[in-house]
């Protein structure tokens, strides 16, 4: 591997959000609440009236949404001129000077293959080599996106989620030829702002969004099936489904259950509804043949081996607590919760 990407440390000098639309200007905030100085780049064509009422639009939303934050009382209100502070705007006209200077570049432009096109062949033109460069494309692969930047080795995609400045998760998205220095780099950076990053195969879909748009749809069909009423499924999402899966991830919760529940109900799912969409994977069938079925077996898709049970049991129900008391959801009995 080359050095392009060697000196991208833990703490960037300066980042930039190369598109100030929505991604943006969270990535910008997400970075000025952390205390980093950051760059929001503007570099379509517009007529100076044009910039000028971008640019307030976009310091009004900023203002905004640290207002919010600071009437829910996660900022103080003295602290939200500091934080506006560290964000910079940069038109077309100056963003070249800013690109040659920055370490760490987020494109967020709109999600057409011509607008990413022009927004990288634009940034490689001025970027140092060994700036670290990142899509926040939640549609398009960093296998696709690698052809259109000069030194591909220090890209990759990193999806963050909405509101960008306040969920925790970015997906990062390397291409096969990403340098794994670009990746630890990236995630060193974004574990300093309090992120939490995770790695996944160029696939369509990420994580996440994979996850879900099934059930979201699954979601839509029981309505139009008459299953249930939207708030009624909304309820169950909230006080049944959801608080769950805050507790625990969805693998460890097929572990904690058990694989062989979930091919059971696959099993009758599948035959009872459509086969394939509930059928389950080779890998299911693979950990029922050989046994590993999770917690109770010692081993699932995690191993088990050398945790203590009843100590992860009691660790696990005392994270379900802690949500169910946050989110005011445990049951009263007697005037006491419990």
């Amino acid at each position: 591997m080359s050095t392009q990407t060697a000196n991208i440390g833990t703490a960037p000098g300066l980042v930039g959000a190369l598109g100030a639309g929505r991604m943006g200007r969270g990535i910008a905030l997400a970075f000025a609440l952390a205390g980093s100085k950051v760059v929001l780049l503007d570099i379509k064509q517009r007529d100076p009236i044009a910039e000028a009422q971008l640019e307030d639009d976009t310091r009004a939303e900023l203002y905004a949404n640290l207002t919010m934050l600071a009437e829910l009382g996660v900022l103080r209100v003295e602290r939200i001129e500091p934080v506006i502070n560290r964000i910079h705007f940069a038109n077309r006209h100056a963003a070249p000077d800013w690109l040659g200077r920055l370490d760490l570049v987020f494109e967020g432009v709109p999600e057409t293959l011509e607008a990413k096109s022009e927004a990288f062949e634009y940034a490689c033109r001025y970027l140092p080599e060994d700036a670290l460069l990142a899509s926040t494309s939640s549609t398009m692969l960093s296998s696709e996106l690698a052809k259109l930047v000069t030194h591909p080795i220090r890209f990759l995609n990193a999806h963050w989620l909405n509101p960008a400045y306040l969920i925790p998760l970015v997906e990062l998205s390397p291409h096969a030829d990403t340098a794994p220095q670009a990746i630890r780099n990236l995630i060193a950076v974004l574990e300093g702002i309090g992120k939490t990053p995770v790695v996944c195969a160029a696939r369509p879909g990420y994580i996440v969004p994979r996850l879900q748009s099934l059930i979201m749809n699954e979601a839509a069909r029981m309505i139009e099936e008459g299953v249930a009423t939207a708030e009624d499924i909304d309820k169950a999402t909230r006080y049944g489904f959801g608080i769950r899966y805050a507790a625990m991830g969805v693998v460890e919760f097929i572990d904690f259950g058990g694989v062989d529940i979930l091919c059971y109900a696959s099993r009758y799912l599948s035959s009872r509804l459509e086969s394939e969409r509930y059928a389950c994977p080779s890998i299911i069938e693979r950990k029922m043949a050989e046994n590993n079925i999770g917690l109770k077996s010692g081993k699932g898709f995690y191993d088990w081996r050398s945790r203590d049970p009843v100590a992860y049991q009691h660790q696990a129900l005392g994270y379900m607590v802690d949500l169910l008391r946050l989110n005011a959801m445990l049951p009263l009995r007697d005037g006491i919760n419990m």
